[in-house]
Order: C-alpha cells, then structure tokens, then sequence
C-alpha cells in the first residue's frame, strides 16, 4: 500500500533539520523514486476522478513531480507556476505572492493566461501541505485566471503547521497521504 510505503520512507529516510524543515530529497524533492511517485500520482487522483478535471497546478520546482503523477492518472496537462518570468511568458499573466518556508522569502507564482482560463477545474497539487501558502497561492491565481479549484492534494502534510485550516476558505476536499504530527526536539512522527 503506497501510503505505508511512504510514511515508512519519511520515517527512515527523512531528515528533520530543524524548524518545522523535513528533508525527503532521497524520494521525493532531489532525487524521485519514480515507482512511489506514480503510485502517489494514482492515490492522490482517486478522489477527484468523477470530478471533471481538466488541469492539475503546481508551483516549479517541487510541485512538479506530484503534480505531473496525478494528471497522468487523470489524464489531463499538468501547469506549473513559474517563479521567473521567462521571456516566452507574453500575454496576460496570473500573478501571486507566496511565503516560502524553506527560501525564508516570498514568491512570486506566474502563469501565463494561455494555459488556464474559464472553463478549466483545476486540482492543486505540491509536494507538501504545510502553512498552506504556496497552495493558497495557486488557487487564488487558479481563481483569478476564472478557473473552478476543486480540490487540493499533497504527499505529505505537515498537520502540525495548521495549514489544512487556511484551505477550508476554498470549500473543497484536501487530500494528504502521510501527516507528520511532530518534528519537535528532532522527532518525525508520522500517522
């Protein structure tokens, strides 16, 4: 089952650095372990299945891989959210500023106008669930852009950051598969 699978890794592999930081590059940020990120792509779909998704979102670079599992086992295009704007982006842009735990600054998220609009139900997806900023981010600018969010999901949530209760103002269902309870005194606990 990939949600043993994954608290099991987080809890062996995991790194607490202080903070509220958890390192999991060996399997999820740096380096992916491609087998249990598609396994995850299919459990994060599941519930959003029946609900008419037509894009997933995401914020580069993290986001990228969760985001792109689960619109393959949706079928639909994955939009990532860039932090820079290229030069390529022309057009009319969707622009929002998040707090970025592990940078200490914010950031800005951009998406070009050409890639989601009115019409679109978009699922958010990033690699983590943990102050909620980032993914706030991308459901106001999904919001903006005319687009219907209608759901959230990440791998991993950090309950502990409360961000879950930020989300509830978008009415949808948010979906995690491992809640760390604690990282204090250097603890990972898991449920």
């Amino acid at each position: 089952m990939v949600i043993e699978t994954i608290k099991q890794r987080i809890v062996e592999e995991g790194q607490n650095l202080g903070r509220g930081i958890l390192k999991v590059d060996h399997f999820i940020n740096h380096q992916i372990d491609t087998r249990l990120m598609f396994e995850m792509g299919q459990e994060m779909a599941r519930p959003f299945a029946d609900k008419g998704v037509t894009k997933v979102i995401t914020a580069e670079i993290s986001g990228i891989a969760p985001a792109l599992a689960t619109a393959h086992s949706l079928d639909v295009p994955v939009v990532y959210a860039r932090k820079i704007r290229p030069i390529t982006m022309t057009g009319l842009v969707y622009v929002e500023i998040a707090r970025s735990r592990t940078k200490g600054n914010d950031v800005f998220l951009m998406v070009s106008s050409e890639f989601i609009g009115e019409g679109d139900r978009v699922l958010v997806v990033d690699d983590f669930l943990a102050s909620g900023a980032t993914i706030a981010a991308l459901a106001r600018l999904s919001e903006h852009a005319g687009a219907t969010v209608v759901g959230i999901c990440a791998p991993i949530e950090k309950g502990f950051e409360n961000g879950r209760a930020d989300l509830l103002c978008f009415g949808v269902p948010i979906v995690t598969l491992a809640n760390i309870t604690d990282m204090s005194d250097g603890k990972i606990v898991v449920e």
